[in-house]
C-alpha cells in the first residue's frame, strides 16, 4: 500500500511539471462559491476618495484650505473617518437621540451649534466614554476641569456623565476661551490641549490662531477631526452612508421624580417607579453607585423613561435631521 501511494504522488507531482509552471498556477488559483461578475453596466469595484472642499464654514467663519498643509490635514481626517464605518455609523444613530436637545443648549449657552461635531470627536457622542486621561462622558470632562465649571463629581454622583449637564459646563468652557483668543476654531483646540498650553504656544511662536501653530500631533488633528465630522454628518450620502430611518437611535421621553434625601438602594427606588435598577442607570447615568449618601438635602432630578419609548413595537419614529436617512 505505501508503494501504491507513492507511485501515485510522482504520477502527480510528473503531470504538474509537464504542464509547466504557469499552467500550474493557474490551476491552483483559489475558487469561489458565489464568484464577482461585473457586467459591462456595473462599475467596477473602486474606493472612494473623499474630496477636500476649498472652504469649510464652522461657527459663523469662513476656513479656507487653500494651504496644502491645512487641506492634507483635513484629507487626513476626512479618509479616517469616512472609512472608521463603525464609529461613524454610531455617531449618525446616536446624533438623533441626543442632537436636539443638545443644539438647544448650545443656542441657549450662546455657543455655535457646530460644536456637536466637538462631541462627536471627543467620543462618538457616548455618554459612558471614559478615556486612558480620566476624561468622562460625551463630552469628556476631566474631573477638575468639570467641577470647576460648576459640575458634581463623587462616588455616588458624576455629572459628567450626564450629556445635557456636561454640555452646559463644556460650552462654559468654551466661551471663556472664546473670550480669551476671539476665535472659535483656537477655543476648540484650547479643548482638547488646554488655555495653557495654547496661550503659551501662541505667544511662543507668534501666532494668532491654532491653525498656524507647531504643537502635539493630537491637538494639531483635533479640529481638523472636528470638520471633517461636520462635513460628513451634514451630507452622510455623498460620503456613502445611507441609513433608513428605522435605524436611527430614537429619542426617549422621560418623566421627573425630585429626590431631596439619600437614597439607600437605588435598586429598591427603581423597582417602586416600576423600572429595572439597568433601566434606571441608563436613563440617569450619572448615578455612580447603588445609593445616593445625600447629606446635603440637595434636590437630583431623576428621569423615568416613558414605557413606550422603550420597545420598538410602541416607539415614535423622529428624524432630526432628513438629510441623514434614503426613505
Amino acid at each position: 500500500m505505501k508503494l501504491e501511494w507513492r507511485h501515485v504522488r510522482l504520477a502527480t507531482l510528473a503531470a504538474i511539471c509537464s504542464i509547466g509552471p504557469l499552467a500550474a498556477s493557474a490551476q491552483l488559483k483559489p475558487t469561489y462559491s458565489n464568484p464577482l461578475t461585473v457586467s459591462k453596466a456595473d462599475a467596477p469595484l473602486t474606493v472612494v476618495v473623499p474630496e477636500v472642499p476649498t472652504s469649510v464654514s464652522f461657527a459663523g467663519k469662513t476656513i479656507s484650505f487653500d494651504r496644502v498643509d491645512m487641506a492634507e490635514r483635513l484629507d487626513r481626517e476626512l479618509t479616517a473617518i469616512v472609512y472608521g464605518q463603525t464609529s461613524m455609523l454610531l455617531c449618525l444613530k446616536r446624533a438623533n437621540r441626543y442632537f436636539a436637545p443638545l443644539e438647544k443648549i448650545l443656542r441657549d449657552e450662546g455657543v455655535p451649534t457646530d460644536f456637536l461635531y466637538l462631541a462627536c470627536t471627543e467620543s462618538v457622542l457616548d455618554p459612558g466614554a471614559y478615556s486612558s486621561a480620566k476624561a468622562a462622558g460625551m463630552w469628556q470632562l476631566l474631573a477638575e476641569t468639570a467641577r470647576q465649571y460648576g459640575l458634581e463629581v463623587n462616588d455616588d454622583v458624576d455629572e459628567r456623565y450626564d450629556p445635557e449637564r456636561s454640555a452646559v459646563a463644556a460650552c462654559r468652557y468654551l466661551k471663556a476661551a472664546y473670550a480669551k483668543y476671539g476665535d472659535w476654531a483656537t477655543a476648540a483646540a484650547s479643548y482638547n490641549a488646554g488655555m495653557g498650553r495654547i496661550s503659551g504656544e501662541l505667544s511662543k511662536q507668534g501666532q494668532q490662531s491654532s491653525f498656524d501653530l507647531y504643537i502635539n500631533q493630537e491637538t494639531t488633528r483635533y479640529v481638523y477631526r472636528i470638520l471633517a465630522y461636520k462635513l460628513i454628518m451634514e451630507n452622510p450620502q455623498r460620503y456613502g452612508y445611507r441609513l433608513h430611518r428605522n435605524q436611527l437611535y430614537q429619542p426617549i421621553r422621560y418623566t421627573e421624580v425630585e429626590v431631596s434625601t439619600s437614597v439607600p438602594s437605588w435598586v429598591d427606588w427603581a423597582q417602586q417607579q416600576g423600572l429595572s435598577y439597568a433601566q434606571l442607570r441608563e436613563a440617569n447615568p450619572w448615578i455612580r453607585n447603588s445609593k445616593l449618601t445625600n447629606t446635603s438635602g440637595k434636590t437630583y432630578r431623576v428621569r423615568i423613561p416613558l414605557k413606550d419609548d422603550l420597545y420598538r413595537s410602541s416607539r415614535r419614529t423622529v428624524v432630526h435631521n432628513p438629510k441623514w436617512t434614503v426613505d
